[in-house]
Formats: structure tokens, sequence, C-alpha cells
């Protein structure tokens, strides 16, 4: 639709509107981001796009329920997607290249793999399991507060999220070469 079409008074009135759902509900969504991939661009990216999605779309009816919920779980997906992304299609970025330059092999690159594994292994998730797992061990939420967020009840938090684990688990099993299995099988 042109906005050509829409009277000058009805435009103001949905950017003022818009203006408004972006200030309330855009630090969730970057801290959400930036809990699932802990880099402040891409978070910053993750953001953005959740809002040009919304502004294209407009808003969806499970926006109208509760708009909290919405906000997080497109936060997750679209942080997901670009995890996804980075797995299909890997690059170096100019922290990593700095790592390998300089020779850097120490403990904080050991950490950034496991980091990498564990990312990685979220990202094969369903979006439920990545999205519960994401609330109660990256952004510390009770499990009363993650029942509040997605709308369900307490014995549903607590179900989805040992099935997340158990997923977690054998998939980070299954990641060859993982650092927690090696530390296993030594004697």
């Amino acid at each position: 639709m042109s906005t050509k079409t829409i009277p000058d008074g009805a435009l103001s009135l949905q950017a003022q509107e818009f203006e408004r759902i972006y200030r309330a509900y855009a630090p969730l969504v970057n801290r959400t981001a930036w809990g699932v991939l802990a880099n402040r661009e891409d978070a910053e990216d993750v953001l953005h796009t959740v809002f040009l999605k919304l502004l294209k779309k407009g808003f969806p009816p499970e926006f109208q329920g509760n708009p909290k919920a919405y906000f997080y779980r497109a936060a997750v997906n679209v942080s997901l997607d670009l995890l996804k992304s980075r797995r299909r299609n890997p690059t170096l970025h100019l922290v990593d290249a700095e790592r390998v330059e300089a020779g850097n092999s120490s403990s904080p690159q050991f950490d950034e793999e496991m980091h990498q594994q564990l990312y990685a292994a979220i990202a094969q998730l369903p979006v439920e399991s990545a999205e519960i797992l994401v609330l109660r061990h990256m952004q510390n939420k009770s499990p009363a507060q993650i029942m509040e967020t997605l709308g369900v009840s307490r014995a549903v938090v607590a179900v989805r999220l040992f099935r997340a684990r158990a997923r977690l688990r054998k998939l980070l099993r299954l990641t060859k070469g993982a650092p927690h299995e090696k530390r296993r099988r030594q004697p």
C-alpha cells in the first residue's frame, strides 16, 4: 500500500504507535538476541530484522494476544536462523582472525570453540526446545517467568526443559571431538 493513499493524520498515528512499540520492546529483543548470539552487532541485526518484518507484514494475531511473547519468540527464531546460516556458510570473523594471527591457543579459544559447539547444537534443536533453553540458561529466567513469557503451564515448562536438555546432550555427544566427551573418556 502506498503512503499517498493514507491520510497524513493516520500515517502519523501509525508511526507513533510503531515507535511506542519499538521503544517498549526493543530492549527485550536485543537482550534475547544477545543471549543467543553473544555478539552485539548480530543482536542489533536481529533487532532490526524483527521490527522490519513487523513493519512490512503488520501485526499478526499472536502479537495482539501477548506482545512480549511474540517479540521474544521472534528474536529467538531470527537468532537461530542466523546461527543456522553461519553453520551452513562459515566465515572467519575479524576477532577470530586476530586470534589466529597471534597464535593464541590459550583457554579463551577453547572456551570459544565450546561456545560455538553449543550454539551450533542449539541451532539444530526445534524452536520450542531452543527457546526454553535460552530462557532458562542464557537469560536465567525462573520457571514462573518462562510460564508467563510463553503462556504455558508449569508442567509444560518442566517437560519441555527436560526434553530440550536431553536433546542438547545427545547432539553434543554426537559432535565429533566434543570437549566434554574427551574429559569423560580419560581415566
